[in-house]
């Protein structure tokens, strides 16, 4: 698998992260093991949790199957802090809770260091002159190699760069935010900023939660429309026109280039400019080694524009300014 830079950093990372925020609920000892094999033996790097995926369960088997059967310095693992478990989560990306939350990730995964450290959301309560300075100490103590945030908006995002830029301190590394064929809101003003300031993008759900498999095309099956899971992550893309004209569009690509949706859609993603690699999860090896697939497929120009167009969302003022 061929290798991107992220900037602001001296990390280089696989085009495809590997997602782990099931991991702890869908996945054992024993499949993150093999996840991982698998995704290794493709020329993966980039590992993605957060502190709070199955209640820290994600980081423990992560750092289980580093310490039994991987080397550490094969991976790049990329965590996040600033969110607490409850129902529902809340936020708290105070210098003190950052700091903390770092300690136990680091003894979660059984590391001396995190790569890319993410605060998770943004937190309305806490100056993000505080969240900033956590993660400019845990850079300076060595326990963090490079730093960005998570789920932020175009000004949020542009907010914090400027403040670290203004203070000659840390620079962002990269946000991380959903982005698919059928999620492109972070093209109005989060990408533009990115692009702008040289942040990277990591993108979350690319296969826009599961629809742009295309499984969803011909009705959502027995039994999945009762499940809370469906009704919470899945049901407003699976039940929109909108997006079930972009998953025909996807299906009909595929057909004619012999790929699948899923790879068709993951090479759509990764290729957009400011990409440095779609975060994918899987329940089982054979639904990961499906998204690992894409890495052999480069989508034809005119491939390209037909998806562009056809996921095109409306930009009107002032993403577009006056014109």
């Amino acid at each position: 698998m061929r290798k991107r830079a992220v900037p602001n950093s001296d990390i280089s990372v696989s085009r495809l992260g590997l997602g782990t925020a099931t991991w702890g609920f869908d996945a054992d000892d024993t499949d993150s093991v093999a996840q991982l094999r698998s995704f290794a033996d493709a020329g993966g790097t980039l590992i993605e949790t957060a502190n709070i995926y199955g209640n820290g369960e994600s980081e423990r088997l992560i750092g289980r199957a580093l310490a039994r059967h991987f080397r550490r310095e094969d991976f790049v693992i990329a965590t996040k802090a600033g969110m607490v478990m409850g129902r529902p989560p809340t936020v708290d990306a105070s210098k003190t809770r950052m700091l903390a939350e770092l300690e136990q990730s680091l003894r979660n995964l059984r590391v001396d260091h995190i790569d890319l450290w993410l605060v998770h959301t943004w937190d309305r309560k806490i100056p993000i002159e505080e969240t900033l300075a956590a993660m400019d100490d845990a850079v300076a103590a060595g326990k963090v190699r490079a730093t960005g945030a998570c789920n932020y908006s175009g000004w949020q995002t542009a907010r914090a760069a400027t403040i670290q830029e203004l203070r000659g301190a840390t620079p962002l590394s990269v946000v991380e935010l959903e982005y698919s064929l059928v999620q492109r809101g972070i093209d109005r003003e989060v990408r533009p900023a990115t692009r702008s300031l040289g942040i990277g993008l990591l993108p979350w759900a690319p296969l826009g939660r599961g629809v742009l498999t295309g499984k969803y095309l011909n009705g959502v099956p027995e039994g999945k429309r009762d499940s809370g899971f469906y009704r919470w992550y899945v049901q407003d893309y699976a039940e929109s026109p909108r997006v079930a004209r972009i998953v025909t569009e996807v299906v009909e690509c595929a057909r004619e280039l012999g790929a699948s949706p899923i790879e068709v859609s993951l090479s759509w993603v990764r290729d957009r400019p400011g990409v440095c690699a779609p975060l994918v999860g899987a329940r089982t090896v054979q639904q990961l080694s499906a998204s690992l697939s894409s890495e052999a497929l480069e989508l034809p120009p005119e491939i390209t524009e037909r998806l562009n167009k056809v996921s095109a969302m409306r930009m009107g003022y002032p993403e577009r300014g006056l014109g």
